[in-house]
């Protein structure tokens, strides 16, 4: 609380100006009601705006709360968007991000603040520092480098990313719904994703470190009765796991109750080098993906 008084002096100035015989109960609620207003001006602007100095404090805190969902960089991770876009999915401006940071976004892994076992949390003031570190590296928005009505046509046609993957509610569910990911993703890491699917999955991450389930994960069961089943992973806990396999059928199995279960870091999605889809393909199916998720 100490750091809330310190902010504004006239805090301090306009509390001890309160006539001494005013009620006990008044002077609380007095004080209530003023820190209720200096926490809600606080987060009416950024504080540290253009401040190379606080960019750089809010570097080190994003390192310890932040980037373990949304890399080093601010550049997106396993879970995390790219933060260094311009355009956010929640907000654009200091006080959407701030608000997003503090208060989490209610059913993605994106936490309130403070509240997971990674990091340790932030004050206002490191919050505000983390928003103009994100400004500093902040890019302009992406320019499409391909044709994004041809890149249409292939996703839904020759190149059958539909079969897996869904945009806007049209297509298949074995992949990741990628009707957002144009507006989270750069080009480049889109284009990786394509060429070297499997470096992306889980992004390295170890057993024990996995805070949120890992979505997309391959794993292969054996039944009591020898039937071999391949797909990914949809839910798991200690005692079941439920799967979709690679048709869309979907299973639920006791995992004491399988003859083996084994899980796999290579992605199910095959590596599309240039002799199965062109580079001037892909960038037009990448400028599709941008363009669906700019609106």
């Amino acid at each position: 609380m100490q750091q809330l008084f310190t902010r504004d002096k006239l805090f301090w100035r306009t509390l001890s100006s309160l006539p001494s015989f005013y009620p006990a109960l008044g002077r609380v609620v007095v004080l209530m009601l003023m820190l209720a207003s200096i926490s809600l001006s606080a987060q009416n602007h950024n504080p540290f705006a253009g401040d190379p100095k606080a960019a750089k404090a809010g570097e080190f805190q994003f390192r310890i709360n932040c980037a373990f969902c949304h890399g080093l960089g601010a550049r997106g991770g396993g879970r995390g968007p790219d933060l260094t876009r311009s355009q956010k999915r929640h907000g654009n401006s200091d006080v959407d991000l701030f608000r997003t940071i503090n208060q989490g976004i209610p059913g993605t892994a994106m936490p309130p603040n403070g509240t997971t076992g990674q990091g340790v949390g932030m004050t206002d003031e490191e919050i505000w520092q983390v928003i103009a570190y994100l400004r500093s590296i902040q890019r302009r928005p992406e320019r499409s480098r391909g044709n994004a009505a041809h890149g249409k046509e292939l996703f839904y046609g020759d190149a059958n990313c539909s079969g897996c993957h869904m945009v806007e509610g049209k297509g298949g569910r074995l992949g990741p719904d990628l009707t957002t990911v144009g507006g989270a993703r750069t080009a480049d890491y889109i284009v990786d994703s394509v060429r070297n699917p499997s470096r992306r999955l889980a992004q390295g991450l170890s057993e024990a470190t996995k805070e949120f389930p890992q979505e997309y994960e391959t794993v292969t069961v054996v039944t009591a009765d020898g039937k071999e089943i391949t797909g990914v992973t949809l839910n798991e806990d200690s005692f079941t796991v439920q799967l979709m396999d690679t048709s869309e059928r979907l299973y639920s199995f006791e995992k004491d109750k399988l003859h083996s279960f084994k899980k796999s870091r290579v992605s199910l999605m095959p590596a599309y080098d240039t002799s199965l889809l062109s580079d001037k393909d892909l960038q037009d199916i990448v400028a599709y993906l941008l363009s669906v998720g700019a609106k």
